[in-house]
């Protein structure tokens, strides 16, 4: 049976948050544009992505408890 994306976004929390990094002048400015979870085989992950970035690129970073 075939799960997808949509399925497996709802049926649990992502283990990682998608970021679009741009470089400033004194930090890197991080926005929040998708997630990821990982392959129950443990050898890749499904990502979802909000919003596509032009320039910058894409972090992902572990999710945490914290928000955003």
């Amino acid at each position: 049976m075939a799960t997808n994306t949509n399925e497996t976004a709802a049926s649990k929390s992502p283990s990682h948050i998608a970021y679009q990094v741009r470089d400033g002048k004194d930090k890197g400015y991080f926005t929040r544009i998708g997630a990821a979870w990982p392959h129950k085989d443990g050898n890749g992950f499904n990502i979802q992505l909000d919003a596509v970035p032009l320039d910058g690129r894409i972090t992902l970073r572990l999710a945490s408890e914290k928000k955003d």
